[in-house]
C-alpha cells in the first residue's frame, strides 16, 4: 500500500525546516527579495544542520533521504520564501541531474567544485535554453537561470549531463519572481566541459526530479497563498461579517484549497516513484503540469481576496503569484509538460485506466 506518511525521522527533519521558514525566511523575506540573496549566515547554518546534503547521496557524504524528502522540505521552505529556498540549496537538481546520468562518481565531482557551505551549482536544461556541444566544449544561451553567479554549471541535453566549472559569465536581469535567488542571463562561448556523462535511461529520471523540485516549490507557494488569504478573509468584515463568510469567497477559497491538495497528492506520488525505483518520467511531468495549471488560477484568486490591498508590498499575496508565474516557467515549463505526458499516453499499448486497479 501506498504510505506517504513520513517516518519520525523525516517528520522532524520538515518540521526544522518550517520553523527556519517561520523564524528565518518569512520575516526578512522583502530584504532577501531587494538583496537578491540570503545572508551568508543563514546559509552556513542551513549547512551546518545538513540540510544542503539532503537528498546527496551518503556515499558522497550526504544524507541520502530521497526525493520524498526533498519534496516535503522543499514545500516548507517555499511557503516561507520560493526564492531563498532556492538559493539556500547549494545543489538543487544540479546534483540529481549527475547523480542520475553519470552516478556517485559525477556527484562527487560537483561536491568537490562547489562545496557545502558558499557555492551554487546550478541546473540548466535544453528546454529552457540554446545548447551548442562540439567535442570539448559548449556554448549555451539561457535567457534566465537562478542566480547571478556559480562554482558550476550542470547541462541536462538530450541524454547527456554536462558539467561546466569555468568559462560562464552572467547578466543580470530584473525578474519579476523569485529575486531572493538571484536572477541573470548565462552565456557561454566555447567553453571548456569539465565532465560529460551519457545515459538514455537516466536522463529522463533526472528530468523527472528537476520537475518535482520546482514543483514542490510551487506546493509551498500556493500554500501560502491559501493560508494568507484564507486568514485575511477571516479578519476583513463587510456587511457586518467577515468575507470569508459570504459565500462567494467562501467557495474561492476552498477550490483554492482543493487544487492545492490535488497537486500535493500527485507530486508526492511521482516522488515516491522516484525514491521506489518505478517508472516516473511521465508521473512528473504530468504533476508538474498540474502544479502549474492550479497556480495560474490561485495567485490571482489569492490577490482577488485581498482586492486592491493584494497588489500592494504590504502584502505577500503580490509576491506569491510573481513567484508562481515564475516558477511554472522552468523545465519546459507547462506546454512542454504536457506534451510528454500526452506522447506517452499516446504511445501507451493499454487504454486509458479509469480506476483504480483493487479500489472496487
Amino acid at each position: 500500500m501506498l504510505d506517504l506518511s513520513p517516518d519520525d525521522e523525516l517528520a522532524l527533519v520538515v518540521e526544522t525546516a518550517r520553523k527556519i521558514a517561520e523564524d528565518e525566511l518569512i520575516p526578512n523575506l522583502r530584504d532577501a527579495e531587494s538583496a537578491r540573496g540570503v545572508s551568508p549566515d543563514l546559509k552556513l547554518a542551513w549547512a551546518e544542520l545538513g540540510f544542503a546534503a539532503l537528498d546527496l547521496p551518503e556515499a558522497c557524504d550526504g544524507a541520502g533521504l530521497g526525493v520524498v524528502a526533498r519534496v516535503l522540505v522543499n514545500e516548507e521552505l517555499a511557503a516561507g520564501d520560493a526564492g531563498a529556498a532556492i538559493a539556500l540549496d547549494p545543489f538543487g537538481p544540479a546534483m540529481t541531474t549527475l547523480l542520475e546520468v553519470g552516478g556517485e562518481e559525477a556527484v562527487s565531482k560537483l561536491v568537490d567544485a562547489v562545496g557545502f557551505e558558499s557555492g551554487r551549482a546550478l541546473f540548466v536544461s535544453d528546454l529552457d535554453a540554446k545548447i551548442n556541444v562540439a567535442e570539448n566544449t559548449i556554448d549555451i544561451d539561457a535567457p534566465w537561470v537562478l542566480g547571478e553567479e556559480a562554482r558550476a554549471v550542470v547541462v541536462l541535453s538530450g541524454s547527456e549531463a554536462l558539467l561546466l566549472t569555468d568559462g560562464f559569465s552572467f547578466e543580470p536581469v530584473r525578474g519579476a519572481g523569485l529575486r531572493a535567488a538571484g536572477a541573470a542571463r548565462l552565456v557561454t562561448r566555447g567553453a571548456s566541459i569539465a565532465g560529460r556523462w551519457s545515459n538514455a535511461d537516466g536522463a529522463p529520471r533526472a528530468l523527472a526530479r528537476a520537475r518535482l523540485y520546482y514543483a514542490s516549490l510551487l506546493l509551498g507557494v500556493m500554500r501560502a497563498t491559501c493560508d494568507f488569504s484564507a486568514d485575511y478573509a477571516q479578519q476583513r468584515e463587510a456587511f457586518g461579517k467577515p468575507i470569508g463568510h459570504h459565500q462567494a469567497l467562501a467557495f474561492l477559497i476552498t477550490d483554492m484549497r482543493m487544487s492545492l491538495d490535488a497537486a500535493r497528492l500527485v507530486v508526492q506520488e511521482a516522488a515516491w516513484r522516484v525514491d521506489s525505483n518505478l517508472p516516473c518520467a511521465t508521473e512528473a511531468a504530468s504533476a508538474w503540469a498540474e502544479c502549474i495549471e492550479a497556480s495560474r488560477t490561485m495567485g490571482p484568486n489569492g490577490v482577488q481576496v485581498l482586492g486592491g490591498h493584494g497588489f500592494m508590498a504590504d502584502y505577500p499575496v503580490e509576491k506569491h503569484m510573481r513567484e508562481a508565474r515564475a516558477l511554472g516557467l522552468l523545465c519546459g515549463g507547462f506546454d512542454a509538460a504536457i506534451e510528454e505526458a500526452g506522447r506517452a499516453l499516446v504511445a501507451s499499448p493499454t487504454p486509458l485506466a479509469l480506476g483504480v486497479e483493487g479500489a472496487l
